[in-house]
């Protein structure tokens, strides 16, 4: 029971206490670090997705609480066009065969 509460401890420390310092400030103040968060999170969700072939329209589903989080996990397991496709061949390769063909 000690260790449960040694986490909980933890967790609050890291988690809690940057929010009620955050919450604590004015109410403008607040709304303004919140509104930067929810920006950030949405750019970069929404760059995730450009970069796997998706739009990036997808990223609005992280604005709602807890489909923020199974929207992770489902796109962390569906088909990424880039993995499907034949690697590039070096440079050296390409103007071997570009010489080759101009004899």
């Amino acid at each position: 029971m000690e260790m449960l509460e040694s986490i909980v401890a933890l967790l609050n420390a890291v988690y809690w206490q940057p929010w009620a310092a955050i919450m604590s400030t004015d109410p403008w103040t607040a709304n303004l670090v919140m509104a930067i968060l929810l920006m950030l999170k949405l750019i970069f969700g929404g760059w995730v997705l450009a970069k796997g072939g998706r739009s990036p329209l997808w990223a609005l589903v992280l604005l709602i609480n807890g489909a923020d989080i199974l929207a992770m996990w489902l796109y962390a397991y569906i088909r990424w066009p880039f993995v499907d496709r034949a690697p590039a061949r070096p440079a050296a390769e390409n103007t071997v065969a570009a010489d080759a063909g101009t004899d």
